[in-house]
């Protein structure tokens, strides 16, 4: 991506911003792939063995980690993340629950794929953060519970082995398994807290749920579309454009600094696999002083295919969603959206159909990472 690394904004084009603030260690290249256990994409912590200081779900709350030091309550106090007791033996007035050494929490992804990163952000926790971390996988059933999850015959791959860890620290670890991963077992040794969990890769939806589906978003990003490239991401992220939902808030969309200069901003997309798009949706909710002023679409199929334009300079309102239709079905894999001069959109929809070839590439590719 050509972002400006210089500027903390355009470290995450998925997260919106900066999320680790003034205890991030650096930039970590794979925080640019969307973060698989976003809440926003269904991603939940579903099971956890202890939380007596602070809850589980904490850990996959979408805004950075938050400290209040006079914030306490009848259990201690009170942390912005999941905190578990200090382990004692069985003899202690009050022991650990649990039989084991270390405490765990199970993460449903919310948008299942092949995991390039995590984050095991460590933020506020400075004395009671785990020594160490480890951190399983699985494929199974989006709707697996807990108990079919921890199941004796489940067989769990390690991601990342049992490594030491920082206190108040996005502690980074790439990953290199080229496997769909659906669920994560995050292990901390022996005990302490994790603020927040960040785990990067790339979306691979179902090819037979989108078979089922017909016409979908062909870009969203639990549908397995991704942003490959933007201009300039200054005020808010160009993933958000192709996130779940409508947008929120202003920086719930994709803004850009003024332009002084005679160019124009844009985003490139890479679609679930080769499809047929009938329709685009353009939304610029929120963004009302400074909304894009216009907007063109043009496709390619293939990444050395010629950029063919499919809606032409087209006038935008602010706060406002503009239906797209085209006049006959395009064959594309790739798209590119160019906002005139600068300014933002808050989401960008391409609904279609997956063509018989995007079908069979994807199919294929579920195949080999599922075996």
């Amino acid at each position: 991506m050509t972002l400006d690394p210089s500027r903390s904004n355009d470290a995450n084009p998925y997260g919106g911003g900066d999320p680790y603030a003034d205890y991030r260690d650096g930039e970590f290249a794979f925080t640019r792939l969307p973060d698989l256990a976003d809440r926003r994409l269904g991603a939940g912590v579903i099971a956890a063995n202890d939380e007596f200081f602070a809850q589980r779900e904490n850990l996959l709350l979408t805004h950075r980690a938050e400290f209040d030091p006079h914030h306490f309550g009848h259990k201690g106090k009170v942390m912005d993340g999941w905190e578990t007791r200090r382990r004692r033996g069985a003899g202690a007035a009050t022991p650990h629950p649990e039989a084991e050494e270390h405490d765990w929490a199970l993460i449903r992804l919310g948008a299942p794929g092949v995991i390039r990163g995590i984050i095991v952000d460590t933020a506020h926790f400075r004395g009671n953060y785990p020594q160490q971390v480890s951190i399983q996988g699985v494929c199974a059933e989006p709707d697996a519970s807990p108990d079919e999850l921890l199941a004796a015959d489940v067989k769990w791959e390690e991601i990342v082995p049992r490594t030491a860890v920082r206190g108040h620290a996005a502690n980074g670890f790439e990953v290199s398994i080229e496997r769909r991963f659906t669920h994560l077992r995050l292990n901390q040794h022996p005990d302490g807290g994790i603020a927040r969990l960040r785990v990067h890769g790339e979306v691979v939806p179902d090819p037979a749920w989108l078979a089922l589906l017909g016409t979908f978003d062909l870009a969203g990003v639990a549908n397995g579309g991704t942003v490959t490239d933007a201009s300039d991401a200054f005020y808010s992220s160009p993933g958000n454009t192709i996130m779940p939902g409508t947008s929120r808030k202003m920086d719930d969309g994709w803004e850009t600094r003024r332009r002084r200069d005679k160019g124009n901003d844009w985003i490139t997309y890479r679609l679930s696999a080769q499809a047929e798009i009938r329709a685009a949706e353009v939304d610029t909710a929120y963004l009302k002083g400074n909304s894009a002023g216009w907007i063109a679409l043009s496709v390619r199929d293939g990444e050395n295919g010629e950029w063919t334009e499919i809606v032409p300079r087209t006038r935008l309102q602010p706060d406002t969603l503009h239906r797209l239709p085209l006049a006959a079905p395009v064959t594309a894999t790739e798209v590119r959206l160019d906002v005139y001069p600068d300014g933002g959109i808050s989401r960008l929809r391409l609904h279609g159909n997956l063509t018989e070839q995007g079908n069979a590439d994807l199919t294929r590719r579920f195949g080999e990472l599922t075996r």
